[in-house]
């Protein structure tokens, strides 16, 4: 059995990360006080109060958690995204077939994910290959619909894409210090998309990227500093060596930060990768995630004069096209 068509169903990528494991109970790290408990709650609803416009919605973190609305509009979408914890993350939206929930994903995903990813972990690929082969036949109809880039500690990213009606898993695989998904502290979260329509329509935006597996990211445009939208046009989608498609990761640089390092960090399958700390010298701004050849999503960031990277979360990013560097003046 190949590794590759245990894994993927129809092409699909079964996602390695936080696809599984939903354990809402269980916070990683230092105990907050009830003070801070409060804080955290007053936090959010300042945020959620500014919602207001149809179509726009707040996600928080400030530990390990997403708070966020349950329900949501269909059609386009904007979220913005208050990362309030210390660590850096990322939202990937999981469109689940009709019928399955997260109670779906802990009876049938658990098991045979946990018992790859421990593999994985040893070493054993072809092994690990027969244990994804245990996954359910329905998770080959599982979607992934974009969401927001890598985003670091304390900062706000914003993206924008169309959802169509249906259950929504949203998730975090970004991994703690000791190589622990983020997704098993409590980063996942259930919402349902009905069929009534925001009133948002198409953004525009300042600039264009493309990204497709035979020619990278093609991105020759020059940038100003400020507040700027991106569209992310997503063509030909391929299943990379560590089981995931490519994305876009916008990334402001210090002068001298090593490039090498972001590249090997990107890669979750390297043992450090997506591992906190995240490497010196970067600033994670947002992006998309991965969605299907044909689709379009957008993210905007707050431009200053320097140095910044475009970078898709995939093994030998430099060597495939998807790492490329821009500067704003």
């Amino acid at each position: 059995m190949k590794i590759q068509s245990s894994i993927f169903l129809n092409g699909k990528c079964l996602l390695l990360m936080g696809i599984s494991i939903f354990s809402f109970s269980c916070q990683f790290g230092e105990k907050k006080s009830d003070e801070d408990s409060s804080d955290n709650e007053i936090q959010y609803e300042v945020v959620a109060e500014k919602e207001g416009k149809d179509g726009v919605t707040d996600i928080l973190t400030t530990s390990m958690e997403f708070k966020t609305k349950d329900t949501l509009k269909s059609g386009w979408n904007t979220f913005k995204y208050h990362n309030k914890s210390n660590e850096t993350h990322l939202i990937l939206f999981d469109k689940y077939p009709e019928g399955k929930t997260i109670a779906d994903t802990e009876r049938d995903i658990v098991p045979p994910f946990q018992e790859g990813m421990d593999l994985i972990n040893e070493g054993k690929m072809e092994e690990a290959g027969k244990a994804f082969g245990k996954l359910p036949e329905w998770f080959q109809d599982v979607e992934f619909v974009g969401g927001v880039g890598l985003i670091s500690p304390q900062s706000v990213a914003t993206s924008t894409m169309k959802l169509e009606p249906g259950t929504y898993i949203i998730e975090c695989y970004v991994k703690m210090p000791n190589g622990v998904f983020h997704t098993t502290q409590g980063m996942a979260k259930q919402i349902e998309v009905v069929s009534e329509e925001t009133s948002l329509v198409e953004p525009t935006a300042d600039y264009s990227i493309s990204i497709s597996a035979e020619e990278g990211i093609t991105f020759d445009e020059k940038v100003s500093a400020g507040e700027k939208s991106f569209a992310v046009n997503f063509g030909k989608q391929k299943v990379h060596e560590h089981y995931l498609m490519h994305d876009v990761n916008l990334v402001r640089a210090e002068p001298d930060a090593d490039l090498a390092a972001l590249e090997k960090w990107v890669n979750w399958s390297d043992p450090e990768g997506l591992q906190t700390p995240a490497p010196k010298g970067f600033k994670f701004l947002g992006g998309m995630q991965e969605m299907n050849e044909g689709k379009t999503g957008y993210f905007s960031a707050d431009l200053k004069p320097g140095r910044y990277i475009l970078i898709a979360e995939v093994p030998g990013a430099s060597k495939k096209g998807m790492l490329k560097e821009f500067r704003v003046d």
